[in-house]
């Protein structure tokens, strides 16, 4: 491609971004992530220019997390930039599938901090959750996190059995009693929940509420990605790739696994092709007769 891309991937955690140049090597760059409570598009514009510097985009590509239809508007963004450039403007559950399993048909199940789930079949694309912590993202880090903070408070109660877990949010918050207004009035307290999900996985192995909680998970979101392969008329032997911060933990991919084995036994677990960065980019090929084509913007 001849072009200057600038490929991005936008998220709560991070914005990524990839400025591609022929006959130059990629430059890479991290910056905050974008908020959802305010507008996006402008965050987006802001973090373009902020890369690109003096350089002349001719495409951006982008993946974004927590696009609505009301901001799924290339057009609005384009006007924002500095460049008479070709905007492509995608959910990054698009250009998380298309980094992950390329033209494969199949589903992605991506659990971070929030979980979507994007299945490609031959009745077409579904998308399951991703609704947000308020309303779903059912085995995502912050569903783990709030459901451990939950079996802590239980057995602080007497209503739950005891579990290692206590010691850990009580190094947060020594008097547990008070955690939850101090939480409830903290401005970060999705990432702040999502944060106890790495100590769910590390103490699966020995304390029975952590591996419950675990195996909970990766039913979940087997019941996500079993959910989009039916909506897309999967075959018997669908590729599924898990990606994210939760399913690098082994209790929660062995019951993900297990649960998704029990309803397509032929099943191929497939290791990702690349990142949602590289979806990004992948949007500027990507061909008007493919499935995920009609989701994305252009402008």
């Amino acid at each position: 491609m001849d072009e200057v891309l600038l490929a991005v991937d936008a998220g709560q955690t991070g914005i990524k971004l990839r400025l591609e140049r022929p006959g130059a090597e990629p430059v890479e760059r991290v910056l905050s992530g974008v908020r959802t409570d305010q507008p996006l598009l402008p965050q987006l514009a802001d973090a373009a220019r902020h890369v690109a510097g003096s350089v002349r985009i001719d495409v951006v590509a982008l993946g974004v997390s927590g696009l609505t239809s009301v901001e799924h508007d290339a057009g609005e963004l384009r006007s924002l930039l500095p460049w008479d450039a070709r905007v492509l403007l995608a959910h990054d559950s698009v250009t998380s599938y298309l980094g992950t399993l390329g033209e494969l048909p199949g589903v992605v199940v991506a659990s971070g901090t929030g979980s979507i789930i994007l299945a490609v079949g031959p009745a077409g694309v579904a998308r399951v959750d991703g609704w947000g912590y308020l309303m779903g993202d059912a085995g995502s880090g912050f569903w783990v996190g709030r459901q451990a903070l939950e079996a802590v408070m239980r057995a602080h109660d007497g209503r739950g059995p005891a579990t290692s877990l206590t010691p850990v949010v009580r190094g947060r918050w020594p008097e547990l009693e008070d955690a939850y207004v101090q939480l409830q009035s903290d401005p970060a307290k999705v990432s702040v929940i999502a944060s106890f999900a790495q100590a769910v996985a590390e103490h699966a192995a020995t304390d029975a509420v952590a591996a419950r909680i675990c195996r909970e998970a990766g039913e979940e979101l087997a019941l996500s990605a079993l959910t989009a392969l039916r909506r897309v008329g999967a075959e018997e032997a669908p590729y599924v790739s898990a990606i994210g911060g939760v399913l690098r933990g082994e209790h929660v991919r062995a019951a993900f696994e297990e649960a998704v084995l029990a309803v397509h036994p032929a099943a191929r677990f497939e290791a990702p092709h690349g990142s949602g960065l590289d979806g990004a980019a992948a949007l500027a090929r990507l061909a008007p007769t493919h499935p995920l084509h009609a989701l994305v913007a252009a402008a």
